[in-house]
């Protein structure tokens, strides 16, 4: 079953791998000065980015069963079940947590610093497939199984599933990563950040991941993933 959850894990990243290296990377790099040509800066941070993805994907699909986590729809297809069936209980909660996750985020970006509120067009196919699928695989199927797994076995290493409050802690680890994984962006947009930027893009963005990985721990990855895509679905709707 392992080959097959991973081969499925991947072909639903490594979309949005392509997709952020071949359409964002040049416009958030044009105009600088680079030490290579475009092209080996969209290699190097494309097979970059498939490594991460690839070790994400193998966290989830042995860690994720020991601590009480799960991608339903991906098991269903790794065990040749019916698709329509395992999809049914992630469908509804995902599409709620969509909503609520949009709602925060256009608050938060209403409410930010002046110096924040930067137009910067991310093309929706970039959004939807690498910020709704491929960073969901990384921060909760890879990183937030990975931190509840060394947290169960470092501080409950005698329980035979990790507490509530070991899976509440991997959550907001996850969300703080996410929201700093947003300040190299950040940086290139706006040189000059100062500590209540960086408090404000870190809170602002890990206010969202703490929607999904809550949906991930009560529902399966595919919430988090369809709340996700949601969320974007909604912003950019809410633009127009």
């Amino acid at each position: 079953m392992k080959p097959r959850l991973i081969a499925g894990g991947l072909a639903v990243g490594i979309p949005g791998v392509i997709a952020v290296n071949l359409i964002m990377l040049p416009a958030m790099l044009a105009g600088k000065q680079l030490p290579v040509p475009m092209w080996v800066a969209q290699l190097g941070s494309t097979l970059q980015s498939c490594v991460m993805l690839i070790i994400a994907i193998c966290v989830g699909a042995f860690l994720a069963p020991k601590v009480g986590l799960r991608a339903p729809l991906l098991m269903a297809w790794a065990e040749r079940k019916p698709l329509a069936e395992a999809g049914k209980p992630v469908l509804v909660p995902g599409l709620l947590g969509g909503i609520l996750g949009a709602a925060v985020i256009l608050l938060a970006a209403m409410a930010s610093p002046p110096e924040l509120k930067v137009d910067t067009p991310i093309p929706a196919l970039v959004r939807l497939l690498y910020g709704g699928v491929t960073e969901e695989l990384l921060m909760r199927w890879g990183f937030m199984t990975l931190v509840a797994w060394i947290f169960w076995r470092v501080f409950q290493r005698k329980a035979a599933k990790p507490s509530g409050a070991v899976i509440v802690a991997a959550i907001i680890a996850a969300a703080l990563l996410f929201g700093a994984g947003h300040l190299p962006a950040a940086a290139l947009l706006v040189p000059h950040l100062t500590p209540g930027m960086i408090a404000w893009i870190l809170i602002g963005n890990a206010s969202f991941s703490l929607i999904a990985g809550w949906l991930y721990w009560k529902a399966g990855l595919e919430a988090a993933i369809i709340a996700h895509i949601a969320s974007h679905v909604g912003i950019l709707l809410f633009s127009m």
